[in-house]
């Protein structure tokens, strides 16, 4: 995975901390990280690997660069750093095109164009998008790269099925998705690891198996939108342009958003099942844990599957339990909410949990930092007039749930709401001001629960308006919000909470097969047994069992 370009210079794809060491028997002194923090779900932070390079005596430098057009100051910033630091030097980025773009740039006047095209060529890494401005220092975008009819952003659960549910309903037609990752998660199933009942390779598969064939891949990073010219800026300064445009890149964890979070993730019993690498160590705590304090924590919304924290509370207590330990181990949820779940018609059953595990609800408290070698947690507590505290509490386990924002290439764009989301009708799910520009998934604004299954649902919606602009329909589609959490509240029930929007109750099922308000040993199959496979088998590929949309009266 390491690329030369010059004797003290070499780039590569994202590390982890284990390899540090060996990076360090290769010869290498020193590491430059250009990946920001929190970018990736499967991400480990810079504190992490600074952490491990310590130990080896390797120095590191954090120089975060944003995917997408590199600034003439991230450059700069890169230059200085080369410059300290002891050589030869790794950099590492999601992919190495940050660096590489970075080095080109920086070397721009002290050496020729053709040796810095060359090299980074050999390397694996087309700079022609940015040769104009390595000769002029100016910020210049090429003419499009490419051209296809429909557009994706985003290869993840949403991007994957609206691709497959569009060439279920018409096979011919030319669809790219962009989207940078090697990997498909099934998210979901990340519950599920943090209790010992998958295991974490259990929900990956190459990103080249779950995309539909006949589908062109743009392995790249988006770095903004040009919907006035119907094109699409990616990494490289590139540009990719559209008739029509599905936007779905999913959401961003802001790790960074509670001060000292990143640097202890994954030691001093610090986790997070909203992390691909940490919710095994979810487990290792779990079964570790004999006695103390274990804390439980929810941001403000909205975030993705906003049962997961509570899930993990519920899964990890029932071990507890099971084990005899749970009268040695303080239960505590930290929610920045004023309720515990919220549809109300799920709570009654939800606190039947919450009093069997002795659990202590504290709502309106919001994590805002976390000091790992003291194992001391800070929250900001809101009190019923307004006024806010401050109040710390020491812990032996702490699983966090991330604040959760838009990515920022969605924020800065022209698609997105005042508050940073893609703003769509909540209905047709198509932009309200540029009518060629769809969106789904969690990016969106639409007021729905940010679940695998409201994208489940989501997804035809999206393929038939699209077909309707092109004249293959006669009629558009509306989502109605529907929603599902199943909240797995303990090792083989789950309260399967279905809703549209307003909350409203929705079951899939009648209540003498499930009754979604009561725990269920059926729905707990269903969770650990059949929805994987639904996932894997019927949503990627267009198979939409239960979810056939509904055309607009």
């Amino acid at each position: 995975m390491i690329k030369k370009l010059t004797d003290e210079l070499s780039v590569s794809a994202q590390i982890d901390p284990a390899d540090v060491a060996e990076i360090a028997s290769s010869g290498f002194r020193s590491i430059v990280t250009n990946r920001p923090d929190g970018e990736g779900a499967d991400q480990p932070s810079y504190a992490e690997i600074q952490m491990a390079a310590r130990k080896v005596g390797l120095a590191t430098a954090y120089v975060p660069v944003s995917t997408g057009i590199v600034s003439d100051s991230d450059a700069q910033a890169f230059k200085s750093a080369l410059a300290e630091l002891p050589k030869p030097v790794l950099a590492y980025c999601r992919s190495g095109t940050r660096c590489a773009t970075l080095w080109s740039l920086a070397e721009a006047g002290e050496r020729p164009l053709a040796d810095i095209l060359a090299r980074t060529k050999d390397a694996g890494y087309d700079m022609s998008g940015v040769a104009s401005r390595i000769q002029s220092g100016a910020l210049a975008i090429n003419a499009p790269a490419a051209k296809h009819d429909i557009v994706i952003v985003g290869g993840g659960a949403a991007g994957a099925a609206v691709a497959a549910s569009l060439l279920a309903r018409k096979s011919d037609l030319d669809i790219a998705i962009i989207d940078p990752a090697d990997t498909h998660y099934y998210q979901p199933g990340w519950t599920l690891v943090g209790a010992g009942v998958f295991t974490a390779k259990q929900t990956a598969k190459p990103m080249a198996s779950i995309l539909p064939r006949r589908v062109t891949w743009i392995k790249a990073a988006v770095a903004g939108f040009e919907p006035g010219n119907n094109e699409v800026v990616i990494e490289g300064c590139r540009t990719v342009a559209y008739n029509h445009l599905i936007v779905c890149p999913g959401i961003k964890l802001n790790w960074a958003g509670i001060e000292g979070l990143t640097e202890t993730l994954g030691k001093n019993g610090v986790t997070s099942n909203y992390r691909y690498d940490l919710a095994p160590y979810t487990w290792k705590l779990v079964q570790e844990l004999k006695s103390g304090h274990a804390i439980f924590t929810q941001p403000p919304m909205p975030i993705k599957c906003a049962g997961a924290p509570q899930k993990a509370m519920y899964l990890s207590a029932d071990h507890w339990l099971r084990t005899g330990r749970l009268s040695e181990i303080n239960v505590s949820l930290f929610n920045a909410g004023a309720v515990l779940f919220g549809v109300a018609d799920y709570v009654p059953a939800l606190m039947d949990y919450v009093e069997r595990y002795h659990a202590t609800l504290n709502f309106n408290h919001t994590l805002t930092a976390i000091d790992g070698p003291s194992k001391t947690a800070r929250f900001m507590r809101t009190a019923p007039d307004g006024s806010k505290s401050t109040i710390e509490t020491p812990f032996d386990m702490i699983h966090v749930c991330p604040p959760q924002v838009a990515p920022d290439f969605v924020r800065a764009s022209m698609l997105s709401d005042p508050a940073g989301w893609i703003d769509v009708d909540p209905a047709t799910l198509r932009h309200k001001k540029y009518r060629n520009v769809f969106g789904l998934g969690d990016a969106t604004n639409s007021p729905n629960a940010k679940t695998a299954a409201a994208a489940r649902k989501q997804a035809p919606v999206v393929a038939e308006n699209v077909l309707f602009d092109k004249g293959f329909r006669r009629a558009e589609c509306a989502y109605d919000g529907y929603g599902s959490c199943p909240l797995t509240v303990e090792r083989g029930k789950v309260v399967l909470a279905e809703f549209t929007y307003g909350g409203k109750v929705c079951s899939s099922f009648p209540d003498f097969v499930i009754d979604g308000t009561k725990p269920s040993r059926l729905a707990w199959t269903m969770k650990e047994r059949i929805l994987p496979p639904i996932y894997w088998q019927a949503m990627l590929k267009g198979r939409e069992w239960m979810a056939r949309p509904k055309v607009m009266a």
